[in-house]
């Protein structure tokens, strides 16, 4: 079947499963352990020479241009399956086994099977995409590999009843038709979903390791910073800090040595924005570590990501170890007296652990808890040495800037906020999903031109950016401009890049309190203000949703909401306040219609909620009735039905599967 041992080649197959020449990568079966004395790994292979690089990449880009031009020469056909998180979950290894069998048995040459990272429509998968041609299959299952197969590959014709039904009807046949994805532009998310993560040739084919290259042989590191401080690029971690800034003022403090840190400790619920990058395309983060080394004087860098995210640990080892053999990790990078080297730390799921000095503790072996500022990282950081440290998106960027100019980078997004952002679209929205897009893009057109708008013809009420730092845009702001400025200024902020979408079956006062717990349960417990400010917080809204609140209870929820942002040590206990703070300004009837009327007009609180039908709107359809898990709605066929309280549990599912509204408090 010609299965690929773990860390030797790319899962490529074609004639009988076997690997095209050119096409095998670099391994981690030996991985080079740390000889007594040296400072980096031994290596366990020959280096590759600039000039055997340079080969590699004309080459391997021809042979993959069939993955980019849907015109290109070639009678070889690629079977990309997307192989993130979300697409393993639901299959997609065994997909991508039962494709490679099946053209083993069948005796199927110039047919590729390629694991990629995600594609970003996480609604539509296992998602298989087809190149050159780009047929794009959606909620492929594996039984579904024989049809495609035989249908696609060997009769030429599509597969009708896996082909994508696009959000306004239309079934679409090329990934690029999909509205999803024309107001989308990829430069963190480029190479996810084209190349092999696992492959660094592959990377290197789409100009993988060009920018390190020149910012070596031509540059110097003032030249590097400066590029980046003309590009605009931002952190994207939340803060929204200038990087070229940071990277000077960390390369301004001198020592006999400094780190780089890359943060993939990506915490906030619903956001899975940096662990796509890392399954997808470890390698772009790994050289921009290399160049921000560079550029700060730096020969030591630290990737700190969760272990609760294995494929992407995986692929950044695989990614780093591949970097090692090829002489682009170690001593004399491509033949200058450049060193540099990287490691992975593992962190517990701490999400304290987002905060960057919280972090370094956390490297250091110490427990996770932020530490007073100033000095800051740039000018005390790991072991008390400078520190750069960039989130995983940031570091996406800055190969792009390199390779096409700061100028290139600056005319995408508004004058303060430049580039595009990546966010992880989730909640009540029908296309979940990954996305990027120009700084600027506005919030209606994420979620009804991107996203496809509400399910089930419900109404938009609020969304949710910036996790549980951030704060609820209500629908009279859809049309707010989505950069650093805009948000801060309707009381929300950019955050990591989570966007959860509600409908208007959700309450406010529910959602405040779901964000609280999360803070409560996440607060590393070394400041007052927020171990026992949020937990005084929680216990308010807690009553508000029971039933027992007061209208003096809204009261001491803003004046402490106040207090823990002013007193609080870190930038998660100043920020922990803030969903309740948004709420409150956008939604304060509702916090009254818990205190004082008793009542959840969205029967979320089940303590406030007696769920009635409406015998005017109802139809007598029955679906209310056939989704009732409890069997408490009466009422023959055709007739309207009626709950019956006493069996009601409250659950809310009669509610949101009536299609005519007819169910309410």
């Amino acid at each position: 079947m010609g299965q690929n041992v773990p860390g030797t080649k790319c899962p490529s197959t074609t004639k009988k499963g076997k690997n095209v020449p050119g096409t095998k990568c670099p391994g981690t079966a030996k991985k080079g352990k740390n000889v007594p004395g040296t400072k980096f790994p031994e290596r366990r292979k020959k280096m590759k020479s600039l000039e055997e690089i340079h080969k590699i990449r004309e080459e391997k880009r021809k042979e993959l241009d069939l993955r980019v031009n849907t015109k290109a020469d070639t009678r070889e056909k690629h079977i990309l399956i997307c192989h993130g998180t979300g697409c393993t979950s639901s299959k997609s290894p065994e997909i991508l086994e039962n494709f490679r069998k099946i053209i083993e048995e069948k005796n199927i040459e110039n047919v590729r099977v390629i694991m990629t990272g995600c594609f970003g429509l996480c609604a539509k998968g296992p998602i298989v995409i087809i190149r050159p041609e780009d047929t794009f299959y959606s909620n492929v299952k594996p039984e579904d590999c024989e049809e495609i197969i035989q249908t696609h590959i060997i009769e030429g014709k599509t597969v009708d009843r896996l082909l994508c039904k696009d959000i306004d009807g239309r079934i679409v046949n090329r990934l690029d038709d999909l509205n999803f994805y024309k107001k989308q532009k990829r430069i963190a998310l480029k190479n996810c979903g084209v190349i092999n993560p696992e492959c660094i040739d592959e990377y290197i084919a789409f100009d993988g390791y060009r920018a390190l290259e020149r910012v070596l042989r031509e540059m110097n590191s003032d030249e590097v910073i400066q590029i980046i401080k003309d590009s605009g690029l931002r952190g994207r971690g939340g803060a929204g800090f200038p990087t070229g800034k940071k990277w000077e003022l960390t390369k301004s403090y001198e020592s006999d040595q400094k780190y780089v840190v890359c943060n993939a400790d990506e915490g906030d619920p619903g956001a899975f924005m940096d662990r796509s990058i890392l399954e997808g395309d470890p390698h772009s983060v790994l050289e921009a570590m290399i160049i921000a080394g560079f550029a700060i004087d730096a020969s030591k860098g630290y990737i700190y990501v969760r272990a609760e995210y294995p494929i992407a640990v995986k692929r950044f080892q695989k990614a780093i170890d591949q970097a090692r053999e090829y002489g682009i990790l170690g001593k004399n990078i491509f033949g200058t007296d450049f060193e540099f080297d990287v490691e992975i730390r593992l962190g517990a799921g701490a999400f304290v652990c987002g905060e960057e000095t919280a972090l370094l503790e956390s490297i250091e072996g110490k427990r996770g808890q932020p530490r007073v500022k100033p000095p800051y990282p740039a000018e005390k950081g790991l072991w008390g040495k400078p520190t750069l440290i960039n989130n995983v998106e940031t570091f996406a960027n800055i190969t792009r800037i390199i390779l096409k100019g700061a100028e290139w980078y600056s005319s995408i997004g508004t004058e303060t906020s430049k580039g595009t952002k990546v966010f992880a679209l989730g909640g009540n929205v029908n296309n979940i999903g990954l996305v990027e897009v120009p700084m600027g893009t506005t919030l209606r057109e994420i979620v009804y031109d991107i996203g496809g708008g509400i399910p089930n013809g419900r109404e938009f009420k609020a969304a949710q950016t910036g996790g549980p730092s951030g704060g609820c845009i209500p629908a009279e702001h859809l049309d707010t401009p989505i950069d650093y400025e805009s948000l801060k200024t309707i009381g929300s902020m950019m955050g990591s890049g989570g966007l959860i979408i509600m409908d208007d079956t959700k309450c406010m006062v529910c959602l405040a309190k779901f964000y609280l717990e999360f803070t409560v349960s996440e607060s590393c417990g070394k400041c007052t203000p927020c171990r026992i400010g949020t937990k005084r917080m929680l216990e308010i809204l807690e009553k508000l949703c029971s039933g027992e609140g007061s209208e003096y209870d809204i009261y001491r929820l803003e004046k402490l909401a106040v207090n823990i942002q002013k007193a609080s040590i870190c930038g998660l206990g100043q920020s922990a306040p803030n969903p309740v703070i948004s709420t409150l300004k956008y939604f304060r009837e509702e916090f009254r219609q818990h205190a004082i009327e008793k009542e959840c007009k969205t029967l979320e609180c089940k303590a406030l909620s007696n769920i009635t039908i409406d015998p005017e709107k109802c139809k007598g359809c029955g679906l209310c009735q056939k989704h009732c898990p409890v069997k408490a709605i009466e009422g023959e066929a055709r007739e309207k039905r009626v709950i019956n309280q006493e069996k009601c549990i409250k659950c809310g599912t009669c509610l949101t599967n009536c299609p005519f509204h007819a169910i309410g408090n």
